[in-house]
């Protein structure tokens, strides 16, 4: 079918109203939604649907397998390193409230001419 000019014209005034413009995408949505449960209620196109992701997914992983296998190595590292460096540092918490407790328990004396000592500076 041709349109001519007054026809796309004619066409043109109706899809410039927003009524119209809403409708038009309302029933764009409603026929996906229609289309989209008619699949999915299937059996047989469920299940299709299915196979054919899990052959794409199997063959992503076959592609890309190398990188995952490099990227989860990579993490395991990560994570490896950061116990090790979370066990330093409570290491040295503990030491230095030990340290701190020691210090705290050794008792004063009372002398005169003895100077006092400033505390150690932490860190």
């Amino acid at each position: 079918m041709m349109m001519n000019g007054s026809t796309m014209e004619a066409l043109g005034h109706v899809m410039n109203r927003p009524a119209a413009h809403a409708a038009a995408i309302g029933g764009a949505a409603a026929h996906g939604v229609v289309a989209a449960r008619t699949l999915l209620l299937n059996p047989l196109t469920l299940l299709a649907v299915g196979a054919a992701g899990g052959m794409v997914a199997g063959f992503l992983l076959y592609r890309y397998r190398k990188e995952i296998a490099l990227s989860v190595s990579r993490a395991c590292g990560m994570g490896k390193d950061f116990v090790l460096q979370q066990k330093e540092s409570l290491a040295d918490l503990i030491e230095e409230t030990r340290e701190r407790e020691a210090d705290a328990a050794v008792p004063t004396t009372g002398k005169s001419g003895d100077a006092e000592v400033p505390p150690k500076a932490a860190g």
